[in-house]
This record gives C-alpha cells, structure tokens and sequence, in this order.
C-alpha cells in the first residue's frame, strides 16, 4: 500500500475537474437547483478517479524503459543517448521520461512526452555535450504514465545507475581521419599543400607516363632500357611527431565551455592519430613545473589507446610553466630530431621574451611549432561601435592585446621559429594544415 501511494501522482486534469466542481457547489449556495448537477457530477469524478486508478494499476508491468548509453563520451561533442520504451497497456498511454543526468549538465528540467499505443516500443534519442573530461554518473530512469482519462499518472522508477568516463574528442579524430585522406580537404577548412621538392626518400624507378616531373628522370636508367625512366620518391616515414601540452595556468582560460587546455587536448589526440596514419611516430607530454604523462613516439597499433588513456588524465595544476625544464628534459630524452607541436599561450610580448632563449636552444635541434591562441572575446569586441569614453577605451585596450598577439608571431618568425596563431574552435584543423605543409616541403 505504502509502495502505491508513492507511486500515484494525482495530476493537473483531476485537479481542474475537482476544482470546478467545488466552484459549483459554492454557485449552488446561491442557486439551489445547482446543487443536484454538482453532486452528480462529484460522484462521476470519483468514479473515474477510480476507474483510472484501477486501468492503470491493473498491469503490473505498465511501461518498461531502459537506457542505453555508450562505452565513453567524447569531450566538447555531441553524444547520442537512446530510451527504449515499450508500453504493456492494453489500451494508449501517455508517457513522461525523466531521465537524471550527470550532475555536471546542470540541467533539472529535461523530459520527453509521447503517446504510446498498446504494446508498441519506441526509442527515443537526446544528446549531450559534456565540457570536463572525468567520470559522469547517470541516474533512475523515471517513468509516468496515465491513460487517455489523465486523472493520474503512475510512477515507475528504473534503476539505470551507471557511469560513464568523459574521454577527449575521439569524435573529431575519427571525423578529421575521414578528410585528411579524401578529396573532402576544404570542406573542413583543411588545405591542399603544392609540394616544393620532395623529400629525401628513395621508393623506386619506374617508366615515364605523362605528367610525370621531368626533373626526376634517370638518364642511366633510360640509357639502359632505351625508353625514358622516372626516380619516384615518397614522404619520409617514421619521423618522430610529439605533441607538447603546457598544463600551467594559461591554459586554463575558458571559450565556449571549452578551456584551452581541453582544445589543446583534443587537437593533440587528432594530430597523433593522423601522423601514425600518415606512417610517422606520434608521441606527447605534458609540462608545468617539471615534464610528465611522456609517451615515447612509436607507431605501434596501440598507441593510439595509450595516447587517449594518457590524455585522460591530463589536468591543469595552475602554476607558471618552467620552459627551462621543459628544455632540459627534451635535451636528454628526445635524441633524434623530431616534429615538436608545442601547445602553450601567451599574451603578451613580455612573456613571450621571458621563454624565448628556451625555445630558441629547443628549435636548434628539433623543428619546433609555437601554438597559441587569439582571444575571439576581445576581438568580437573590435567589432562594436564605441560610444561612450569606457567602450573607447575598452576597444583601445583590445586592440593593444590583438596586435601583440601579431607582434608575437612576427617575433617567433624572426628567430625562424614557427608558430600558428589560432581561434580556439579551429585549433585541430589549423595544427593538421601546418603538420601537412611541414610533411610536404620536407621541412623535418
């Protein structure tokens, strides 16, 4: 008994009906004749209440529901849930779903409305778009289902307790796989490079066809056989790419739910993925106070998983970066070469000429990529009309910030040191552009 009266909702139909008939028996105080309509009517409510009461409690099954959730979300997406629900009722069912999602969506007015027919079972989808990677608890599945009478609704809570880990954007590697070896390059912003040159690396000797470089014809070799013969090259292989995430303060600032540390995070899972499809060693770390989360670059089949796994747990410590370290640690572990993507921020030339004799003696013997990030606020802000003397002078200091920016890039190249300066939102593209122009010009 005690189970069933928390299980029934009285809902808002009952109470309309039991309010109007209340309003008749006030009338009926005044006007006599009313009083015997208001009683009738009182009695059909009563029994209606219990005829709804009886169809909706006669099944004990009423209406099943599950969850089905994947095995990880992907960070800064949009992650599909699917509701299954069936409805045992003989006869059409209103249903609500409540589904409890993560405390960290923050959402407490999320449902989904529908009228199911006898014995039909339907799916229904939601997204979410988590915004810190870690683990999401999900709760009941709540379930409230009345007949087409609508005195009462019935309660039936599923327990579908269960969590999900909150991995980076496996979403987007997967996506930017897909274009970086088809033709679909500009539809994601992806540039075609013109190759100047080619790269050191011998593949074969092979006939001439038209439209072959003329330049790589191999006159001992046609000499021998008479007709004319091309040496083919092919992009140098098992180049080692690491990826360097800075986890100190500045990469705590946030846009569009997002911190820089998360793009970061993101772009360099992209970018590992992609140089191992491309036949290069992908490696990371990360760097603070001191160097840590290191993966040594291979191109073995699961190092993609260790990768992710490592990313996971990657977070900020909110402390000043020490570049020196940083240069100390890659001077003894990074013996060969390598491609050195270097995620970081700074926003001013200040802090820029405090870092710079380290990254100069780390671009001495690696080819080393500065990437930063531009301030989309301060410039959308550049973009509104200034009125008043505070909007001028909040305009003026924007427009210091954003050429600094500039001046930042201009003072790297000065010391032949590349960089990309980029929106947060188009940091895997434009870092995947720049790994692709690097490949192409034999830069490495």
């Amino acid at each position: 008994m005690k189970v069933f009266f928390k299980s029934l909702y009285l809902k808002k139909t009952f109470f309309t009906a039991f309010f109007s008939i209340a309003v008749l028996f006030i009338v009926s105080y005044f006007f006599e004749d009313l009083l015997g309509v208001a009683k009738l009517l009182f009695y059909i409510l009563l029994i209606l209440l219990v005829f709804d009461i009886l169809l909706v409690y006669r099944n004990k099954l009423g209406i099943q529901a599950n969850r089905i959730l994947p095995e990880k979300l992907s960070n800064g997406d949009q992650n599909t849930i699917t509701l299954s629900v069936i409805n045992r009722y003989q006869f059409k069912s209103k249903v609500s779903i409540i589904d409890e999602l993560p405390i960290q969506f923050q959402q407490r007015n999320f449902g989904i409305t529908a009228i199911l027919k006898p014995s039909q079972e339907r799916k229904f989808t939601y997204t979410v778009r988590p915004t810190e990677r870690g683990e999401y608890h999900f709760g009941n599945l709540n379930i409230f289902s009345s007949s087409l009478i609508g005195f009462i609704a019935r309660k039936q809570q599923y327990s579908t307790e269960a969590m999900v880990p909150n991995y980076p954007s496996f979403l987007q590697l997967k996506k930017y796989e897909f274009v970086a070896f088809t033709n679909r390059l500009k539809l994601y912003g992806l540039k075609k490079i013109r190759r100047i040159g080619h790269t050191l690396e011998f593949e074969q000797i092979k006939e001439y066809v038209s439209g072959d470089d003329v330049r790589n014809i191999n006159w001992k070799a046609t000499a021998k056989r008479n007709h004319l013969m091309v040496n083919q090259y092919q992009d140098e292989k098992s180049q080692p790419i690491y990826s360097v995430v800075d986890t100190g303060r500045v990469m705590k600032m946030p846009f569009n739910e997002l911190s820089l540390l998360d793009y970061a995070i993101n772009a360099t899972l992209v970018i590992s993925n992609i140089a191992i499809k491309k036949q290069d060693k992908a490696g990371m770390f990360t760097f603070s106070r001191k160097v840590e989360n290191t993966v040594v670059a291979q191109r073995r089949k699961s190092q993609m998983s260790l990768i992710l796994e490592t990313l996971y747990n990657v977070n900020t410590d909110f402390a000043e970066s020490d570049f020196a370290r940083l240069y100390i640690d890659i001077k003894r572990s990074i013996t060969h070469r390598s491609l050195l993507l270097l995620y970081t921020n700074f926003e001013t030339l200040d802090a820029l000429h405090r870092q710079l004799p380290y990254l100069q003696a780390i671009a001495k013997t690696h080819l080393l990529v500065i990437i930063f990030f531009e301030n989309t606020e301060l410039k959308s802000l550049l973009d509104i009309p200034a009125i008043t003397t505070q909007q001028i002078f909040e305009k003026t200091i924007a427009e210091k910030f954003v050429y600094e920016k500039k001046m930042i890039v201009n003072e790297l190249s000065k010391h032949r040191i590349h960089s990309i300066l980029t929106a947060p939102e188009d940091l895997t593209i434009n870092t995947i552009n720049k790994y692709l122009e690097i490949k192409a010009r034999g830069l490495l």
